[in-house]
């Protein structure tokens, strides 16, 4: 049986290694992000893959599974939900990737 905290641990892996590589999942840029210049949504992207600031205030489980960030005046959010690999459900066990479709969104706040 695993633990809680090795989920979490599982979750984090999977979640920074989607994030970072995009590599294992989905990424969605909201309309709000894809209205702006391609330079804005390279630079916007570059920033979700480096995100690091995780506290016990913005990542609660430690999955790193939330971010948020300024850039040039505007709040970003970015989001990884987990699903069924069919996409229909939440994920039965995000833990383990052969069941779990991840799905990064990135957005501006006011879209969330």
């Amino acid at each position: 049986m695993v633990t809680q905290t090795n989920d979490a641990s599982q979750i984090r892996r999977l979640n920074d290694f989607v994030r970072t590589t995009g590599i294992g999942g989905q990424t969605v840029a909201t309309k709000g992000i894809r209205s702006l210049s391609g330079d804005a949504q390279r630079a916007i992207f570059s920033r979700v893959r480096s995100f690091s600031d995780f506290t016990k205030d913005n990542d609660p489980y430690g999955e790193h599974d939330f971010g948020t960030f300024e850039f040039e005046g505007t709040r970003i959010n970015w989001k990884i939900d987990y699903y069924d690999n069919d996409l229909r459900y939440h994920s039965p066990n995000p833990a383990d990737s052969a069941v779990t479709s991840r799905v990064l969104t990135i957005m501006l706040a006011e879209e969330y």
